[in-house]
């Protein structure tokens, strides 16, 4: 994969420093004038901790002007996600109000439209975008493991070893993404579509690795799968009902048809068996979950909503 197109001049300096290794410069770099500027730069210089670009040093990866880049970006990126987050409810027990909670957030649904009404083309343009997490999924999760429990650790583990294929390589939700992709007529390779990636599919994946690269917000990515994991079951039947109807691939089906089953029991686990261990052992992180969920849910909604407006218009 190689850096992505800049999309002002945030991203221009700094993808630039990043290919040819002049970094010191970036000591006073332009403020971001919009938000792709910012989320692209910030996306970029996460994925020196996942895959890497072959047009950028892999020396680079630790270097303190790109992390004084990042930590900038991020810090900006945390406080806003913060500011759109409602208060956490703190009733008890923490399993059946967290289900709640999800059950009683009401926003618009991609996979809805899919089902319904979505035209092949918009389809296409669908999967191009959640190819940029997709074909990486749930590797920001992982990051999280050296950091918790033995107990928690364990069921983060029992998780990722089914989202990873159960030891058996073809089976990686990432690589059967990848068929599903290549049947359906578009390119597999890890990272192809993200300069057709909008602002909001950049922020997802960037909250991801926010809370997945750092400690301190250990149980912000907990929460985070668990809404995610409580989120997907019934829109991943949908989009199989959907891509059914249109006509694409079986590969590409049975994708979602595998998250229909995967993710009932998933959840489970992330909530119950996952945060509710985290919290008994540490309540105080119980805001932190709470904040995530509600980002999970709340870039969803946004996403959906731009997707949805350009459709129809």
């Amino acid at each position: 994969m190689l850096t992505p197109q800049a999309r002002g001049p945030l991203s221009d300096r700094v993808l630039a420093a990043m290919r040819d290794g002049a970094t010191a410069h970036l000591v006073q770099v332009p403020e971001a004038e919009v938000a792709e500027d910012a989320q692209l730069t910030l996306w970029a210089l996460y994925e020196q901790h996942y895959r890497g670009f072959d047009d950028v040093p892999a020396a680079l990866e630790w270097d303190p002007h790109l992390i004084a880049v990042r930590r900038h970006l991020e810090e900006d990126f945390e406080r806003i996600l913060r500011d759109r987050t409602p208060p956490a409810p703190h009733a008890e027990p923490f399993a059946e109000t967290f289900f709640a909670y999800i059950a009683d957030h009401d926003g618009p649904s991609v996979a809805a439209h899919v089902q319904r009404a979505a035209t092949s083309e918009q389809v296409r343009e669908l999967l191009r975008h959640r190819s940029v997490y997709h074909l990486k999924e749930s590797d920001h999760t992982t990051w999280a493991i050296p950091r918790l429990s033995d107990p928690v650790k364990a069921a983060v583990m029992e998780l990722q070893f089914d989202e990873y294929g159960c030891g058996d390589p073809d089976r990686l939700h990432a690589h059967l993404f990848a068929l599903g992709l290549e049947a359906s007529g578009l390119r597999r390779e890890y990272g192809s579509y993200v300069d057709d990636a909008p602002v909001e599919i950049l922020e997802q994946n960037n909250a991801m690795s926010l809370f997945g690269l750092n400690r301190r917000l250990r149980a912000a990515s907990l929460g985070f799968l668990a809404a995610f994991e409580a989120t997907s079951s019934t829109p991943s039947r949908r989009m199989a009902q959907g891509l059914d109807r249109l006509g694409f691939p079986t590969a590409m089906i049975d994708y979602y048809l595998e998250h229909v089953e995967a993710d009932a029991v998933h959840e489970q686990l992330a909530v119950r068996t996952i945060c509710g261990v985290l919290l008994q052992e540490e309540p105080d992180l119980l805001e932190d979950v709470y904040f995530a969920a509600w980002t999970s849910m709340d870039l969803e909604d946004r996403y959906a909503e731009r997707m949805l407006q350009e459709w129809a218009a």
